[in-house]
């Protein structure tokens, strides 16, 4: 009754923290790998634009809600679209790299489960990205949509997107910005154990509504995603531990004492009925 309902605090497992040099090493060449990687699924700009009408089309096909919808409410205000505009271009990496250090110092086993589902997700998409180059909605003229990002800024791409030598606009499927955005909400509930800890689920809401209604990303762009990482929850699942058992602030009320409260007690035993000697003669000689 008096027990704790979550598992007590404690200092983290530091045995289960890898080296730091080889995380930093290990996460500088994932980054390359998926900057390289965006790249090399660069210049199929034919195809792009045919899958762009397919998945347009796929997409009011099944009902799903107008990408404009979205961009049409923060156009209403141009400090609105220019605050989207900014959290689309400034808190998708650095929120994740404060993810994961956080965990790497204070939940090393949850940091190399984290680890490894954003490296397996981003692989997977890299992969897609070569096998379904696809441009965002912003670039397609049957969605009507307002390039967002260099009409009111600011922009990470650049003007002309076939020459734009710094990231591939023609990856837009599957959208890496929810999957890791996501991917933190997840970790930071699972780590934590604050009555607080679901609002974090408000990071994936937000950038969801940030890539579509910017006209980086259409809807299906984060079901797929969301669907590797689900793959990749089920593949690979987090090692459990037994739980820490709380301290009670005073012994428990039962009615009798538990099995270690016994083997604590010293053993009484029962005192013999003393003899006199005179009774013990008597009876001695009777007996012969």
């Amino acid at each position: 009754m008096y027990a704790r309902s979550e598992p007590a605090d404690r200092e983290p497992d530091s045995s289960a923290r890898p080296p730091l040099v080889r995380e930093l090493l290990l996460v500088v060449g994932l980054f390359v790998i998926y900057k390289f990687g965006r790249q090399a699924a660069n210049g199929h700009v034919e195809e792009a634009y045919r899958n762009a009408g397919h998945v347009w089309n796929f997409e009011r096909a099944a009902h799903l809600p107008g990408e404009g919808a979205v961009q049409g409410v923060l156009l209403h205000s141009e400090t609105l679209i220019h605050s989207a505009n900014t959290y689309y271009a400034v808190v998708h990496f650095p929120a994740t790299l404060l993810f994961l250090a956080w965990l790497y110092w204070r939940r090393p086993r949850h940091y190399v489960w984290s680890r490894r589902i954003l490296a397996a997700l981003t692989g997977a998409a890299l992969a897609l990205h070569l096998l379904f180059p696809l441009a965002p909605p912003r670039m397609l003229a049957a969605a009507g949509l307002v390039d967002t990002g260099q009409v009111y800024g600011p922009t990470v791409y650049g003007a002309i997107p076939a020459t734009d030598s710094m990231a591939n606009q023609f990856a837009a499927m599957p959208s890496l910005h929810f999957g890791w955005a996501l991917m933190v909400a997840v970790g930071l509930i699972v780590a934590t154990r604050s009555r607080w800890r679901w609002l974090w689920l408000l990071h994936p809401l937000v950038t969801l509504l940030v890539i579509v209604g910017t006209a980086n990303h259409y809807w299906l762009d984060s079901i797929v995603v969301s669907a590797l990482l689900a793959v990749a929850f089920a593949a690979l699942r987090l090692r459990r531990t037994e739980p820490v058992q709380g301290q009670l602030p005073w012994p428990p009320t039962t009615t009798g004492p538990t099995v270690a409260a016994r083997a604590a007690l010293p053993v009484s035993r029962t005192p013999e009925p003393s003899v006199s000697p005179a009774y013990a003669a008597t009876s001695s000689g009777g007996r012969s």
